[in-house]
């Protein structure tokens, strides 16, 4: 997210606590796509997905009149996904994970048919690999790697310290790693 949006996003949040719905749709798409992506590999299940962002955005909506500007709107918004997601994984008591997109290729910019499938086969252990670890480990790592949330971000998000973010990012790649060989695919 660029300053920009950051700025548009401020704009629209005032415009939204004063009763204005159009400004509220409009933090909404921008942000939907996201936070729908985020939610989805944590549960692996489109439809509650699609729910659990809706629930989201109505979350948000209640708890505008809390937002601060000194925070990102959109670091704000996911940490909203992110206890949604929490709280629906442990009352559904099982954990799983969605595969990353179909046609992400991880190895080569311009691969031939051996190479494609090769990079396939990767994605494939990859989410398999990610769906064994736990849950905070998941979270930080989609966090940082997929969505791209700096460390400061994360740590607004997560509610914890810089340091603490770092340690917990180094734990779960220990953790993924145990799982997955980024050369051979997944371990047992």
């Amino acid at each position: 997210m660029n300053d920009t949006d950051a700025a548009m996003d401020v704009s629209d949040v005032a415009r939204s606590r004063a009763g204005d719905m159009s400004a509220f749709a409009d933090l909404v798409r921008r942000h939907q796509a996201r936070v729908f992506r985020f939610i989805m590999r944590m549960l692996d299940a489109h439809d509650e997905a699609m729910e659990l962002t809706q629930d989201v955005f109505v979350k948000a909506w209640q708890a505008l009149p809390g937002w601060r500007p000194d925070a990102r709107f959109s670091t704000w918004l996911l940490q909203i996904a992110r206890n949604a997601a929490l709280d629906h994984l442990r009352r559904r008591q099982r954990v799983r994970f969605a595969p990353l997109e179909d046609g992400l290729d991880v190895a080569d910019a311009s691969p031939g048919p051996e190479a494609r499938y090769a990079s396939h086969q990767q994605q494939i252990q990859l989410d398999r690999a990610l769906r064994r670890i736990a849950p905070e480990h998941r979270e930080v790592l989609l966090l940082r790697e997929v969505e791209g949330l700096a460390y400061a971000e994360l740590a607004d998000v997560l509610g914890v310290a810089e340091g603490t973010v770092k340690s917990r990012l180094a734990r779960a790649r220990t953790a993924l790693l145990e799982h997955f060989d980024p050369h051979g695919g997944a371990r047992k």
